[in-house]
């Protein structure tokens, strides 16, 4: 993505900054960088729910970027390390004493301030440019509310684990196993660094629980909604209705 979305969101990150300390809900709307901002998706997902295929589709189906792997590539890229060392930190809580004790050991190794700081701006710079999917990291919490529509994808934690079973070939133990640490992951760094609670429903315009719903079902549903919640766009052009 080109560098140049960046100097739109300097403002808006010293805005998050400052809302952040005092547990504001968004980064306000009237900012210069969303005053005439196309809108954008942010799709929060339990491991197993099928968040991450859904949000492609519901790339796909509206043109739209979808934006996973790009967080860490640009990170990388804005801090000068290997992408699998941030791989290794992505949408993972830190103590202090676990920043100190790597940063000694690892040079290579990234504090969980600068980690935040570039993935935040890169967040709110792809929010910026608008007609993108931002998968996990807390988008919902970095971005104006208002500009964009925040999706949470859940399922039962039965249906996760034998999901996790079936797709990703894990033994019962293991999908547990894996559901559990990736779950308390993410849901740690949602706290630690955005002082949010990611489970809670109205945190997000739509919380999808894909039980009973394919993954183009359940697309077909954000989509949806992004029409309802935006349709405003539609008429000034921005966008083009779905088929029938």
């Amino acid at each position: 993505m080109s560098t140049k979305y960046y100097s739109l969101v300097n403002k808006a990150l010293k805005i998050f900054r400052m809302k952040q300390k005092i547990a504001a809900k968004e980064v306000p709307s009237e900012d210069v960088c969303f005053a005439n901002a196309i809108p954008f998706i942010t799709i929060s997902r339990e491991p197993g729910s099928g968040g991450a295929p859904i949000a492609k589709a519901v790339a796909d189906k509206l043109g739209f970027e979808l934006v996973d792997k790009q967080l860490i590539e640009e990170i990388a890229t804005s801090t000068k390390k290997r992408q699998e060392i941030i791989k290794q930190i992505d949408e993972k809580a830190r103590t202090s004493i676990e920043d100190i004790v790597h940063s000694i050991l690892n040079k290579e190794y990234v504090d969980d301030i600068q980690y935040t700081e570039e993935l935040f701006k890169v967040i709110l710079a792809y929010a910026c440019k608008g007609k993108t999917v931002i998968l996990g990291r807390g988008g919902n919490f970095v971005t104006p509310f208002a500009r964009g529509l925040h999706v949470s994808i859940t399922a039962p934690y039965k249906t996760r684990v034998q999901r996790a079973m079936d797709y990703e070939g894990f033994t019962k133990s293991q999908a547990k196993e894996v559901i559990a640490k990736v779950e308390q992951e993410r849901r740690d760094f949602v706290r630690q660094y955005l002082k949010k609670d990611s489970k809670k429903a109205n945190s997000y315009d739509l919380v999808l629980n894909t039980t009973y719903f394919l993954v183009d079902e359940a697309s077909d549903v954000i989509v949806e909604a992004f029409y309802r919640k935006f349709a405003g766009n539609i008429k000034h052009g921005y966008f083009k209705p779905k088929e029938k």
